[in-house]
């Protein structure tokens, strides 16, 4: 059964990277696309509204505006921010408030993104011992299991790895500070980590072709990355797209927390040594959506990275 009609799909995040590209790919797709965000005002939220999108003032908080945001919708796209050790409910108590206002307003299809390997965290080394922010994960695969148990009569949850607009400004000053400052990827990952990789213009694709076709993608947990990599073949890619020269070191935890690292910042560094995100690649091309890879992405973006 085909979902292609024109009724609405309302868009959460639809300003951060996830949530835009899924915009521009139900735009693309003739979508109508609505966009909640708390303030309408941005330039963000402007940008938006002069690509036609219908911009909505609307808070997870607020269980009046989510009401008003779902009115006549089809079809929702969900996200949350992750919650922090300061505040640990926030991504469930988000996540559960936007799903109840979807579930009575009768939303047909919910498309739910997450991250690869939350619901499967106590497979990993050392869960049992407090490794590996269980805040983070078991938030993440609660909220999946409030998507599933809802009701919807379709619903799909992409599961992305590291997105690659984390190699760019701003988000590359808090994952690879030093790429900026010395033309550095400086990190605990260790030289033969390999790390899955995944374009947000993909996630948007992955939720445009759920949202056409909720039959085919309705109750599948879709883990999403197009390439599996090391930290030095990451170097040499951009370091071949921009003329400049990148390098890619390891430091020991020991290094990392002298040079004022966050610890927690540290641990995920680990995690992608110890685990990592696992993506079946053959699994995400059987669905058959183009894929974009670490070396068109980097060549699309050159103009974008500063390095020092």
């Amino acid at each position: 059964m085909s979902n292609s009609d024109n009724g609405i799909i309302l868009v959460t995040g639809a300003t951060g990277k996830q949530g835009g590209s899924v915009v521009r790919a139900l735009l693309q797709a003739g979508r109508t696309v609505r966009a909640m965000t708390r303030d309408t005002s941005s330039a963000a939220a402007q940008a938006l509204a002069a690509q036609g999108v219908e911009v909505v003032k609307g808070d997870f908080n607020d269980s009046a505006s989510l009401h008003a945001a779902m009115d006549g919708v089809l079809g929702v796209f969900s996200m949350q921010m992750s919650s922090q050790p300061s505040d640990p409910e926030t991504e469930i108590t988000t996540g559960r408030a936007l799903l109840q206002a979807a579930s009575r307003a009768g939303v047909d299809t919910v498309v739910h993104t997450s991250v690869a390997r939350a619901g499967d965290q106590k497979n990993f080394v050392g869960w049992d011992e407090g490794r590996w922010d269980p805040v983070y994960w078991n938030e993440k695969a609660a909220v999946i299991e409030m998507v599933k148990a809802a009701g919807f009569r379709h619903w799909t949850v992409l599961k992305p790895s590291l997105i690659m607009e984390n190699l760019l400004p701003p988000m590359v000053n808090y994952m690879f500070p030093t790429l900026g400052d010395r033309g550095v990827l400086e990190s605990g990952i260790n030289a033969d980590t390999r790390l899955d990789w995944i374009a947000a213009k993909d996630i948007g694709a992955f939720a445009a072709a759920a949202f056409a076709d909720p039959e085919r993608f309705h109750g599948h947990e879709i883990d999403l990355a197009a390439e599996c990599t090391t930290l030095p073949a990451i170097a040499d890619k951009i370091s071949n797209a921009t003329g400049k020269p990148v390098s890619a070191v390891t430091f020991s935890e020991e290094d990392m927390l002298k040079q004022g690292y966050d610890p927690r910042y540290i641990e995920s560094h680990l995690w992608d040594n110890v685990e990592g995100y696992k993506v079946d690649l053959d699994a995400v091309r059987k669905w058959g959506l183009p894929l974009t890879s670490l070396d068109d992405f980097i060549a699309q973006n050159r103009d974008k990275f500063i390095i020092g």
